[in-house]
């Protein structure tokens, strides 16, 4: 959810830089128009499209994570108390967020409700006419002048030619629904308080529906006077935000500006062209996107069955406090959707049956698979019906060939990789080298590529990475398959400087 929020906000904030560069001094209002209401709409929408001719532009890369190797100063690894610790502390978390969002949709219902009663009590308790399909509202001892759809209120203290005026700009703002435009903006101010975009989007287009209204209004009499009534005075305006008001005084200088601008040429038009490839690269982002996530999940359940079976293999039978403090655990996986019964089937199960962690993963695989740039087909982890095996780890039953596997290649990395680099330079304290590598289908490991801080740690990683021998290659459906690994090193530098004396 966090994920799709921020994707969210970042393909609104992107599509309001393209209209402020390109767009916004612009005479096409009615494309402006279209433009404003369509793309917050769609950066709602792309996170949601999954487009499967996408998957094959960018390679789908399903990793198996392994577990961090440290190196340098010795460091525990022992770190399954410290997730079953963590998958505690997110669930209190999203409680916790998932509250304040509540409360902050709560607090904008209660504002949106109270302009709506200023506005629901302005129209009762004040006289109405009626002139051709509008109600004209007469405002007693008020100079505000504003539209709410067909309703139009005019101060009573204006003059005649003031009304007259204002009242044909209103009527624009009624026959075109610009109130509709702002109401929708209400909503997403409601569901999304917490984005300032949305309220960057709504003062854009109400600054687009004014430079509407002055257009056509201004045809109907004589710009010069036109200019003259905008700048003779500011109204009282209600500070309601879905209303259109007449006179606002942030917006006058820029109507005027606007009012004056020659008309922007058809040529123009392609700008809007910039939406193409804007939106492809979105959709782009967001098909491949979504695929890694899934199977990311994917591996996350492994993960966690892996622990709650670790803890059963080194204890046993478990007591009531160590059954409770695994039930986050359980619940973790219930969250995501898992048919795994209740918590004691759940423990009987996966404490009595050794494979069972791959009988639950094959029952929860998902259908999808992957293929690199040579069109050789690549698997997520979950799935795989036998992944990679180091050399003297192929006795073992596939649940420990796992375990053995990470705990071979974390033994290689240890023992070849060179520590003594770093003397001499500036580096410190814990350095994190991320690596992916592939395992082919004749188990050879292919396609090294690391990153970190220091070009020296990443050509290191490189070199022992791909120093790794021969495995035996992961199989699916009785072939033999390609397999993408990740690998975090973290490497603590020693602290060479000699201690203080007292």
């Amino acid at each position: 959810m966090f994920q799709y929020i921020l994707q969210t906000v970042a393909f609104q904030l992107l599509f309001l830089i393209i209209y402020d560069l390109f767009l916004r001094k612009e005479t096409f209002f009615n494309w402006n128009r279209l433009y404003l209401l369509g793309t917050p709409i769609l950066s709602f929408l792309i996170p949601l499209i999954k487009i499967e001719q996408f998957k094959d532009v960018v390679s789908a890369e399903y990793i198996i994570r392994l577990p961090e190797v440290f190196i340098g100063n010795p460091i525990s690894n022992d770190n399954v108390s410290v997730q079953l610790d963590a998958a505690v502390i997110n669930q209190n978390v999203f409680n916790i967020w998932e509250l304040i969002f509540f409360t902050g949709v709560s607090i904008a219902v209660v504002l949106f409700g109270f302009k709506l009663y200023k506005m629901l009590k302005v129209l009762a308790k004040n006289p109405k006419q009626k002139i051709e399909n509008f109600s004209i509202v007469n405002l007693l001892n008020s100079t505000a002048a504003f539209s709410f759809f067909k309703y139009i209120f005019l101060g009573e203290l204006l003059s005649a030619e003031d009304k007259n005026s204002i009242l044909k700009h209103e009527m624009v703002h009624a026959k075109q629904y610009h109130s509709a435009d702002l109401l929708l903006f209400e909503v997403l101010r409601i569901l999304c308080w917490f984005n300032p975009l949305i309220y960057k989007y709504q003062n854009r287009i109400v600054e687009l529906h004014e430079f509407i209204a002055d257009a056509q209004a201004v045809k109907l009499q004589d710009k010069k006077a036109y200019y003259e009534n905008l700048l003779s005075q500011v109204f009282d305006t209600k500070k309601i935000s879905f209303i259109n008001p007449f006179f606002k005084q942030s917006l006058i200088k820029k109507r005027i500006v606007m009012l004056q601008k020659s008309k922007s040429k058809q040529i123009n038009l392609l700008k809007y062209a910039l939406l193409i490839p804007l939106i492809l690269v979105m959709l782009v982002y967001t098909s491949c996107k979504k695929v890694e996530n899934e199977f990311s999940e994917q591996d996350s359940m492994g993960s966690l069955i892996s622990q709650l079976h670790l803890q059963l293999e080194k204890k046993g039978e478990l007591s009531n406090e160590e059954r409770e403090a695994l039930m986050p655990l359980y619940n973790s996986l219930i969250r995501k959707g898992l048919n795994i019964g209740n918590f004691e089937e759940f423990m009987k199960m996966t404490s009595t049956s050794p494979k069972w962690e791959t009988h639950f993963l094959s029952e929860n695989k998902p259908n999808q698979i992957g293929f690199n740039q040579k069109g050789e087909k690549e698997y997520p982890f979950s799935i795989i019906e036998q992944p990679p095996v180091f050399p003297e780890c192929e006795q073992l039953d596939i649940i420990y060939q796992k375990r053995c596997m990470a705990k071979k290649i974390s033994e290689f990395i240890h023992k070849n990789f060179n520590t003594d680099l770093v003397k001499g330079t500036d580096l410190e304290g814990r350095q994190r080298i991320s690596v992916i590598f592939k395992i082919d289908k004749e188990g050879k490991v292919t396609g090294v590529r690391s990153r970190a801080i220091s070009p020296l740690l990443e050509a290191e990683a490189n070199r022992v990475v791909n120093l790794l021998p021969k495995m035996i290659p992961g199989k699916m459906n009785g072939e033999n398959v390609v397999v993408r690994y990740s690998l975090p090193i973290i490497f603590e530098v020693a602290d060479d400087k000699p201690a203080d004396k007292d």
